[in-house]
């Protein structure tokens, strides 16, 4: 992989912006908002059930679950698409990821919060790998411990962001609202499950 690190300090995130090409993103981005079955749910924030402000989806090997913000999320069987997607992934980092979640900003009102990924299934220095299809996005990190210290990327269609090594601990991140983004944008991140929490 060359490309340079993005994170100033405690934590490696690479980019690629031109990883899948412009016509097979469009490919890909038609046939996964067609055939993948989105989901619409409540999470958890500070106690009080909300709708997530996006449609989701869960993809993953046989016997592999996901938990975050109090949603429990059974896999669906991994599509062509998203083979196809995974395995140009393994060619670049090396890496067979066993599962990934989708969210699909209907337009530039849909979002997601300040967070980590950081969930105990996923475990310590997590690898997590997010390709991005359909319209252009910023996508901000900023520092956990000191706020004021921000990065904002734009990620096209086709493009490729690699979180390692201590991202998840040190950085959150967020997909600030873009009113004026009218077009629908598809985020895949595969990551790996290397074990399974049972519920209490």
């Amino acid at each position: 992989m060359n490309a340079p690190n993005l994170l100033p300090f405690h934590g490696e995130v690479y980019f690629f912006p031109g990883f899948i090409s412009a016509k097979e993103s469009e490919i890909y981005l038609h046939a996964l908002m067609r055939d993948v079955p989105w989901e619409h749910r409540a999470i958890k924030i500070f106690g009080k059930e909300v709708m997530q402000p996006r449609l989701v989806a869960w993809f993953a090997d046989a016997g592999q679950t996901y938990r975050y913000s109090g949603l429990s999320l059974a896999a669906n069987e991994w599509n062509p698409a998203l083979l196809a997607i995974r395995q140009k992934i393994k060619k670049l980092c090396g890496i067979q990821f066993n599962s990934a979640l989708l969210n699909l900003y209907r337009n530039g009102n849909d979002t997601v919060g300040w967070h980590r990924d950081n969930e105990t299934e996923l475990g310590a220095q997590p690898v997590i790998v997010s390709v991005s299809l359909g319209a252009p996005r910023n996508f901000v990190f900023r520092s956990y411990h000191h706020k004021e210290t921000k990065i904002k990327l734009n990620l096209g269609s086709g493009s490729l962001l690699l979180m390692t090594g201590e991202t998840q601990e040190y950085w959150e991140h967020t997909l600030p609202r873009a009113p004026k983004v009218l077009e629908p944008r598809l985020n895949i991140t595969f990551r790996k499950i290397t074990m399974q929490v049972t519920e209490q």
